[in-house]
């Protein structure tokens, strides 16, 4: 771990961003550029105390899971993210790793969608980001444990609870059918390995629906959700592919003037968590 360098590139990193490139509001009047320290941690979600350690080269070695975060909050390009991790002494991850890059194009669009649930998610099912509506909407999904939206559907009665029980057997299959297609185009790769594994080892209903091979891509469609607080939405489902179809952003919105557009609003200012 290289201290002095980890320190002085993440201090640059943070004086060339300023609030708006996050999507955060811009504040009181500043007196150096860039974003503060407490905005960097908030970001990654970390105190403030350890990231200010970091900066003052007296911090701990970060983890890869904290580096990772590190690199969406600071808008980092695939390269900076790997000269993070190297300076922070560990291996880089690979470019299908659970700890997917999330590219800085795709934060940017998620930073300005501010009204609308809107969530980057990789081939496999795993929620790389998501901005505060989506969070409102469908629960925070970047938790450990929650990332991964095949193995909370499979395991958690709660993911399920958030959809009409007769749009169960078709959004089961849409799962399904999608790791079949990322598992013939990433064939060897040891993380889709592990999920599947993971999800085989859950039950019958997960083999039954794999055993019918069926496969498809995520496409744009319609969404039912119905939400403890205010109650049923209605959403259409726009698909985004970026670099192909290994991270898709996924933008939920309702019809201007429907009653799940004036319930999208009330959420958003209520700003209320499943």
């Amino acid at each position: 771990m290289d201290r002095p360098a980890l320190a002085d590139f993440l201090s640059r990193s943070r004086a060339r961003l300023t609030p708006a490139d996050v999507g955060l509001p811009p504040g009181a009047r500043r007196r150096t550029p860039g974003l503060r320290r407490e905005e960097v941690a908030q970001l990654a979600g970390l105190s403030v105390d350890y990231y200010a350690r970091l900066e003052q080269r007296r911090g701990p070695q970060p983890s890869p899971q904290l580096l990772a975060a590190l690199a969406r909050a600071l808008r980092l390009s695939e390269d900076e993210r790997d000269h993070l991790f190297h300076l922070a002494g560990h291996e880089p991850p690979r470019r299908h790793a659970l700890l997917a890059h999330v590219r800085p194009g795709l934060l940017l669009i998620l930073d300005r969608l501010h009204d609308t649930p809107a969530q980057v998610v990789s081939d496999l099912g795993d929620v790389l980001a998501q901005n505060a509506m989506a969070a409102a909407v469908f629960g925070d999904a970047t938790a450990p444990g929650q990332r991964n939206l095949l193995l909370r559907w499979f395991t958690d009665p709660a993911a399920r609870a958030l959809f009409p029980p007769e749009d169960h057997e078709e959004l089961a299959r849409a799962h399904v059918a999608g790791l079949r297609a990322a598992h013939a185009a990433r064939p060897g790769d040891r993380r889709v390995a592990e999920l599947l594994a993971e999800l085989l080892a859950t039950g019958e209903e997960f083999a039954a629906y794999w055993q019918r091979h069926e496969v498809a891509l995520r496409r744009s469609g319609r969404k039912r959700v119905r939400h403890p607080v205010v109650g049923e939405l209605d959403l259409e489902c726009e698909v985004l592919a970026a670099g192909g179809q290994d991270q898709l952003l996924l933008v939920h919105t309702a019809a201007a003037g429907s009653e799940s557009a004036s319930r999208l609003e009330l959420l958003r200012v209520v700003g209320a968590a499943v």
